[in-house]
Parts: C-alpha cells; sequence; structure tokens
C-alpha cells in the first residue's frame, strides 16, 4: 500500500477581517485541494479551519509521493535540431537538457521530411514534502483579497500581517517559507487565555490540542454552532428569542476564538425608539444579538466575548455601558429629526449631488415624480399622491438618523411622514421605494410604493445608461442589475401591467443629457438579459434558453405580458404534438424566408386542389375564429392548446402537398395559407424557436 500522511498547514495572522474570513477559509481549502488533484496526490477528507488569528487546513492520508508515470516529449523538427553537418544545434541541445539526457539519446519520429526529436521515458513522481509549499503559497496567493497589506520591511503583501507558519506532513515539519516566515511545528493558543506556544505532534491532533492547551474552537462551523446554542438558551432564560441572523452568527463567529455569550439589558426608555434603530444599533454597531418576544423587542440583548471571565458580571456591565451611549445617541437623532418636517428639507435636496451629469437628489426626484405619477394612473392609484411621496422620498437623507444608520433610508421616511401626519399609503411609499433590496426580498405591497419603486430604479437606469456608464464584466457601481431585476419582478410578481420600453422612453426624454439613437433599445435588451438570467436561475420555473427566445422574438409590450407567455409555452412543450409542430413551424420559416413571391394577403379556397391543403385550410379558418377572444384576454395557454389541435392536418400536409409547385398560382396560394398558418402560430411565441 501506498504510503500516506496526514497533512496540516496553519497560518497565523494579526486578527482577520470578520465579514471575510469564512469565504478565505473555504478558498484556502479549495485552492489547495485543487493543486493536490492537479499533481495526482490523492488524500481522504480535507478539513477547513478558521478563527480571528490563524487560517488552517487538515488533509487526512496524503499521498507521500507521486507515482510515476510514462511520458512522452515531442520536441523541435530533425531538421532544425541538427545542421547539415549533422552535428545537434542549439534547438537539439536545449531540448536534451528540459528531458535530462544526453543528445545521443534522443530518437526520432516520423517520416523522413517532417521527422522531429522525440523523448519517451519514466518521470519519476515528486514527493509531497517538495511539493506542498509552493502549493499553499499559490493557494494563498490565489485567496480573494481585495485589498492587501505590507508590514515590516519586506515586500510581502497578505490579508493581514503574518506572525506564524505551521506545516506538518505526518511528524516532519515541512523546510518551507511562507511570507517571510520559515514554517515551523508550533501554533499558539489565545491570545489572553494561553498566549504560549503550542507543539504540534501530529497532524490529526491539531483541533483536540488547540482546544484542550490553547482555548481556541479551531472549527468554524463548530464554534458557530456553540453560539447559536448558548445565544438561544440565553435569550429563553431572558423571556425572549434572540434575532439570529445568518450573517450576524457568522460574523460573531469570525471575531471569536473561546465564545462566552452573556445576557445584559438597556433602560426600557429606549424602547420609544423604532424596533429597526433599536436592532441597527445592537446588531450594526455592536455586534450584540436584539432579544425580542414575538413581535416586540425586549429592553435586552446577548453579547459574545471571547473568554472564560472570572467575573462575568464585569463583561457585562462593560457591554451596557458601551450601548447605553449608542441608544442616547441614537434618541437625540429620534427627537432631533422629528423636530423638522419631510417637506420643510425637500429644498435642501437641491444642494444634495446626485450625480455631475445628472444633476442633484432634487433633479432626480422631479424625475421619478414624473414617471411615478403616469404609472400609478395607469394602475388606477392616486397620481397626486403619488407624486407628492416621489418629492419627499429622499428627504429622509437629510436626517441625523439616517446619516448615522443609512441602511434604515426609506424606514425612516416612513416614520418621519407618519409623524408629520401624511397618508399611510405615502408613507409606506417611502420605505417600500428601496424594495426589493436583495433576491428573494418583499415586495412593494401598496399601488404608490410600487409605482415609485419602479419609477425610481428605471430612471436610474436610463440615466446612467445615458451618460456612458453601464455595467461591464464584474462591475456595477451602482446596481444596475439589481435595480432592473428588482422591477422586473415587481412588473411580473405584483401583475403590474405596463409597458416597459414606453417607459424607458419617456424616461429617457427626461434626462439632462444628450441620448443616442438606438439606447432605449439597448437598454431594454440590458433588462431582457436580466430577466432571462432571472428565470434560469428558478429551477421550478423550468423555462429554458429556447422557450424565452421564442417569446422574447415576439417582443411582448409588458414584462407581465412576456411571463404569461412563457408559462403558456412552458405548458405547450409538454404537449404530445409540441416537438412536430415546432418541426414544422421551422420548416414553414425556412420556406417563407427563402421565397421571393409577392403573396396575396390571403389563400384563395378556389385554388385548392388537394385534399390535405383544402383540410388545413378548413381547420385554420374554424381556428382563427376560436382563438382570438383568447388571445385578446391573454388566454395564451389555451390558446396553444387549441393549436395543437392543427397538428394533424399540418403533417398531412407537408406529406402530400407538394408546396414549391411549378404552377405558379398554386405555389403562391399555397405559401399564402402557410403564411397565414405561421401568423396564428406567431401570436404568443416564435414556437420555430423551440427545441424539438
Amino acid at each position: 500500500m501506498a504510503e500516506q500522511h496526514d497533512f496540516l498547514v496553519e497560518i497565523g495572522t494579526e486578527e482577520l477581517p470578520p465579514k471575510a474570513l469564512r469565504k478565505l477559509s473555504l478558498s484556502f481549502a479549495s485552492g489547495l485541494e485543487d493543486a493536490l488533484a492537479e499533481a495526482g496526490l490523492t488524500h481522504g477528507a480535507i478539513s477547513p479551519f478558521a478563527t480571528p488569528r490563524r487560517l488552517a487546513v487538515l488533509v487526512e492520508g496524503l499521498l507521500a509521493k507521486q507515482d510515476d508515470r510514462e511520458v512522452e516529449r515531442r520536441g523541435p523538427p530533425v531538421k532544425v535540431a541538427y545542421d547539415d553537418d549533422g552535428k545537434p544545434t542549439k534547438a537539439a541541445l536545449a531540448f536534451a537538457e528540459k528531458c535530462g539526457i544526453a543528445v545521443s539519446d534522443i530518437e526520432k519520429d516520423g517520416p523522413d521530411d517532417g521527422a522531429r526529436l522525440i523523448w519517451r521515458g519514466t518521470e519519476t513522481g515528486q514527493t509531497a514534502a517538495d511539493l506542498l509549499p509552493a502549493m499553499v503559497q499559490n493557494s494563498l496567493d490565489q485567496l480573494p483579497i481585495p485589498k492587501r497589506m505590507r508590514w515590516g520591511d519586506g515586500d510581502v503583501e497578505f490579508v493581514r500581517p503574518v506572525h506564524w507558519v505551521l506545516m506538518k506532513l505526518g511528524g516532519d515539519t515541512l523546510d518551507a517559507i511562507i511570507y517571510g516566515i520559515r514554517a515551523g511545528d508550533s501554533s499558539r493558543g489565545h491570545r489572553f487565555m494561553a498566549p504560549a506556544s503550542i507543539k504540534i505532534g501530529k497532524p490529526a491532533q491539531y483541533p483536540a490540542l488547540l482546544e484542550k492547551k490553547g482555548k481556541v474552537l479551531v472549527d468554524f462551523c463548530g464554534r458557530m454552532k456553540i453560539i447559536r446554542e448558548q445565544v438561544l438558551k440565553l435569550a429563553a432564560d431572558l423571556g425572549g428569542q434572540p434575532q439570529l441572523d445568518d450573517s450576524l452568527l457568522e460574523e460573531v463567529t469570525a471575531l471569536v476564538e473561546w465564545p462566552h455569550a452573556l445576557g445584559a439589558s438597556f433602560k426600557e426608555q429606549f424602547l420609544e425608539l423604532p424596533a429597526e434603530v433599536l436592532t441597527a444599533t445592537l446588531k450594526g454597531h455592536q455586534r450584540f444579538f436584539p432579544v425580542v418576544s414575538g413581535a416586540k423587542i425586549l429592553p435586552a440583548f446577548i453579547a459574545v466575548a471571547n473568554l472564560d471571565s472570572k467575573d462575568p458580571a464585569k463583561i457585562r456591565d462593560g457591554n451596557q455601558r458601551v450601548v447605553e451611549p449608542r441608544l442616547a445617541d441614537s434618541m437625540f437623532f429620534w427627537n432631533q429629526d422629528r423636530a423638522t418636517k419631510l417637506e420643510d428639507r425637500e429644498f435642501l435636496l437641491k444642494n444634495v449631488l446626485f450625480h455631475a451629469k445628472l444633476g442633484s437628489v432634487h433633479d432626480k426626484s422631479k424625475r421619478v415624480a414624473e414617471l411615478a405619477a403616469d404609472i400609478a394612473e395607469n394602475l388606477g392609484g392616486d397620481s397626486a399622491l403619488t407624486r407628492r411621496a416621489a418629492m419627499l422620498a429622499k428627504c429622509d437623507l437629510l436626517t441625523l438618523m439616517v446619516a448615522e444608520f443609512p441602511e434604515l433610508q426609506g424606514i425612516m421616511g416612513r416614520y418621519y411622514a407618519k409623524n408629520d401626519g401624511l397618508a399611510d399609503e405615502l408613507a409606506e411609499a417611502l420605505a417600500e421605494q428601496y424594495l426589493p433590496r436583495f433576491a428573494g426580498d418583499e415586495l412593494p405591497a401598496t399601488v404608490v410604493g410600487q409605482a415609485l419603486a419602479i419609477a425610481e430604479k428605471i430612471d436610474t437606469i436610463c440615466g446612467i445608461f445615458a451618460i456612458g456608464q453601464k455595467p461591464s464584466g464584474n462591475k456595477d457601481p451602482f446596481a444596475l442589475r439589481r435595480n432592473a431585476l428588482g422591477c422586473l419582478r415587481i412588473l411580473i410578481e405584483r401583475r403590474v401591467e405596463l409597458d416597459l420600453r414606453a417607459m424607458i422612453d419617456t424616461a429617457l426624454a427626461q434626462q439632462p443629457v444628450e441620448t443616442g439613437d438606438g439606447l432605449a433599445n439597448e437598454i431594454y435588451a440590458f433588462m431582457m438579459d436580466r430577466l432571462k438570467a432571472y428565470y434560469l436561475a428558478d429551477q421550478q420555473m423550468n423555462i429554458g434558453h429556447d422557450v424565452f427566445d421564442a417569446v422574447l422574438a415576439r417582443s411582448p409590450v409588458s414584462p407581465l405580458d412576456f411571463h404569461q407567455r412563457l408559462i403558456a409555452v412552458r405548458a405547450f412543450q409538454a404537449m404530445p404534438s409540441a416537438d412536430s409542430l415546432a418541426a414544422a413551424n421551422k420548416r414553414i420559416a425556412n420556406i417563407l424566408r427563402k421565397n421571393e413571391d409577392s403573396l396575396p394577403a390571403a389563400p384563395d379556397a378556389r385554388l385548392l386542389s388537394e385534399p390535405a391543403e383544402q383540410l388545413l385550410y378548413d381547420q385554420l379558418q374554424d381556428m382563427l375564429l376560436k382563438i382570438r377572444p383568447m388571445l385578446d384576454q391573454r388566454r395564451y395557454q389555451d390558446s396553444l392548446e387549441s393549436l395543437a389541435g392543427l397538428g394533424p392536418a399540418v403533417d398531412a400536409f407537408f406529406d402530400n402537398v407538394m408546396v414549391m409547385d411549378e404552377n405558379a398560382a398554386l405555389r403562391r396560394n399555397r405559401l399564402a395559407l402557410l403564411t397565414q398558418l405561421r401568423g396564428l402560430f406567431l401570436h404568443t411565441a416564435d414556437l420555430s424557436r423551440l427545441k424539438s
């Protein structure tokens, strides 16, 4: 059996960025796994470890040495490798040196006029000990680190300064230098509870030794589970449940090596603050877990310390002393902001720049107001109320609370609008204008909110496209992709009927810059690309490329109409006759594309000589009368189900009728019949684009 050893690498650093720690850890393990696979070094399980001060990977049962392998290397042509006197040239000498053999040992392969040098031999496999240092370094260099740091007098760069490196293969310490640090056989424990070095004998002992001697839980997921359990128990003791969102839990896990949760409280007077403000203060500023009872937030929170204290009351008191001034500041902001009405801040938006080429936030608000009022009117809503909401929508950006908590924009606008005695629908719309904020987020529920959110997003997209800053590659600084998808989701999921092309034209006409020809089409295509990505990513919808492209070919005026057609075509695909009808449509499209005859508006029944074409004509005329009401009512699925009934007649037509007859009158009449048939099938989608 081939020799195998466990391998352990640990990179000890200063405190790593908590929001990136888990991603860095998984990327490190993944990069190392890929390198081992490429080198042909088989292994068992790979376990990533991460704490605030370290990234580590344990590889079980790593093959100690690559297998020897038969190799064949082809060199330069013989006519290049030897001169006229038959002596080897530099090309031959270089090839021999590369292969590690004498020139005389090189073989020739191929016919005389095209022979090349060739070497066949056995390449001895390298040891894992020799390969691993470079693999580790390359994996670290490829980590997704936006900005690297330098430290000391060296020129090496990493996410944080490196203080120690541990690399063990079995019982041996590898000879390696990583980021200027020579690898050793020791790790380090908790910065305060067990700061001494900890010698690691065997790699598999690493997690247990760090926990027992170092007071460090290196398993990220295990540490997160412990924190969750501690927080849940403490919240129950406090009479509630914790707000345990995954992002906060992951961030707290990345901040501690030896978690110890503590319950604490704050003064009940701060419960006068909006719940969102309390949550933002506790979670965003302090990384504390708020405690709630149903929908009510309690005057309590849970902190997670990074050590076991002999006097936990002092830590609890310290956390309370830290959070009280924060809440007092929030209370001050709350009281100060309510002393000034939102409408009194409106004119100040003229001094806030949206974009140098697109004017102030006040200018943008006026554009959005016009768009939103039109949308609301189309939806049967209050256009005047919508216009007013649009002009007040950004006023909370000038409040003290939003300056402190930017994530509360819109939410605070709703509170301040209610404080000013404004209509409830207007107040709700101020919060709904930013929805959806992320994939899967809720959508605006009010008509005013829907109109405002749609108008806001379309104006942003059109404005940024108009100044030539559309998204490219991974760069999308104005979040246009998110805006586009959010707008489309509202239109489809809230069943909002809107002519998207017309709205884009209107929004472009309002921009304070010149908009070139074709820009509206470019923006529409951009939004359709986002829509396509949205459907293709939804496994339950089961919409394929061909279905989407078939509907897109008909350019529906509204995304809602687009959606209804997609659903109908998807259902049509499941019908037994779908494949044959799709193939027939392709055949018809090809025939008509090649035809240069001037065709009559409709086929002439008197020129129908074959039974198969008479049958198709009769059924087609009946179908025209039957499905026109369905199409007017957008009953696309019913219309396609009805059209599927033409399948046998279409098949019989192509089996028994020569379309391109030598008789010009018959030929033109049959082409007119096919044109009428294709037009009927094109009402919902271009079925010829469906895969058969």
